[in-house]
C-alpha cells in the first residue's frame, strides 16, 4: 500500500516532506510528537496522559491512541473551583493528544493519515491542524483546519472543518460525508492546501472545500502561515456529548501520517 501511495501521488506532482509510517514500536517518535497534558478544552471527561504507554504508544506498525475507562488523578485540582478543568479531583477517562507543535509546521500540501476509527456513543477521535502563532494571537484568529472529525452519536458520518475569526467573533464553514460504518476500516483523511482554497478527502471521495478568502480579517489570512498537526482521542465534551461507559477501552489506530509539498 505504502509503495502505491507513494507512486500516486508522485504522479499528481506531490513530493513527500514530512511523514511518520509507526514503524518503531514503543511511545511515538519524540523527535516528531509532543503531547498536550490535562483537561485541555471544550469541557472534555477525558485527561490527556504524557507518554503513557497505555494511551499513546506504536506496536505492530500503528500508532494506538487508547481511549480508557479508569480513575486518574487531577494534578490540577482546586477544591471548590468553579473551572472545568479543576473542579474534578479525577479524571474517569483517560487518552492521548500527540502533536506536531515546536516540531513541524506546513504551509499549503496534502496531508494525509490513514487511519482506524474507534466508535460508540461519546468517542470524538479527531485528525486537525492550528496555526503556529496561536500563542500569540490566540484562537481562533490562529485558524483551526479539521481534517477528519467523528463523533459516535452519529456514527455513519465523518467531517471536516475549517474555523477562523470573522468580525472578532468565532465563524466555521465544514461540510460531512455519509459513509456506513466508516470505523469498520482504515481510511485516508485528507485535506489539499494551497493559496487558494482546501479541499477535503474522505478516501478518494472529495467532499468539502473551503475558499481561503472568506478568512481575510483585517488584512491577514491564518490559513496563509504555517500549521501544526493534531490528532487526539477525546471523550464526550462540548461535541462528544454523552460518554457510554460501556464501550471501552477504545482504540484509534493510526497507519501512517504523511506530508506532500508540490513537487
Amino acid at each position: 500500500m505504502a509503495d502505491s501511495a507513494s507512486k500516486s501521488n508522485a504522479v499528481n506532482g506531490w513530493k513527500l516532506v514530512w511523514s511518520d509510517e509507526f514503524d518503531r514500536d514503543g511511545l511515538p517518535d519524540s523527535s516528531k510528537w509532543i503531547y498536550e497534558v490535562g483537561f485541555v478544552r471544550n469541557k472534555e471527561e477525558q485527561y490527556y496522559t504524557e507518554a503513557r504507554l497505555e494511551n499513546a504508544r506504536v506496536e505492530k506498525g500503528m500508532l494506538v491512541i487508547e481511549g480508557r475507562r479508569e480513575k486518574f488523578p487531577n494534578p490540577g485540582f482546586k477544591a471548590g473551583s468553579d473551572k472545568w478543568s479543576e473542579n474534578r479531583e479525577f479524571a474517569e477517562y483517560t487518552a492521548a493528544s500527540i502533536t506536531t507543535q515546536g516540531k513541524f509546521a506546513v504551509k499549503y500540501g496534502r496531508i494525509e493519515i490513514r487511519a482506524k476509527l474507534p466508535h460508540g456513543t461519546g468517542i470524538w477521535p479527531a485528525i486537525w491542524m492550528l496555526g503556529t502563532n496561536i500563542t500569540k494571537i490566540a484562537w481562533p484568529r490562529c485558524g483551526e483546519i479539521d481534517i477528519m472529525e467523528y463523533v459516535g452519536f452519529e456514527p455513519n458520518s465523518v467531517h471536516a472543518t475549517v474555523h477562523y475569526s470573522s468580525g472578532g467573533k468565532h465563524a466555521q464553514k465544514g461540510s460531512k460525508i455519509i459513509t456506513e460504518k466508516p470505523y469498520d476500516d482504515f481510511h485516508v483523511y485528507a485535506v489539499e492546501w494551497d493559496s487558494e482554497k482546501m479541499d477535503f478527502y474522505f478516501d478518494d471521495k472529495f467532499y468539502h472545500t473551503y475558499k481561503l478568502d472568506d478568512a481575510v480579517e483585517g488584512g491577514y489570512n491564518p490559513f496563509r502561515d504555517p500549521h501544526y498537526l493534531l490528532i487526539n482521542l477525546a471523550v464526550g465534551g462540548s461535541w462528544g456529548g454523552k460518554v457510554d461507559p460501556s464501550i471501552f477501552p477504545q482504540k484509534y489506530l493510526i497507519d501512517y501520517v504523511r506530508i506532500y509539498q508540490k513537487a
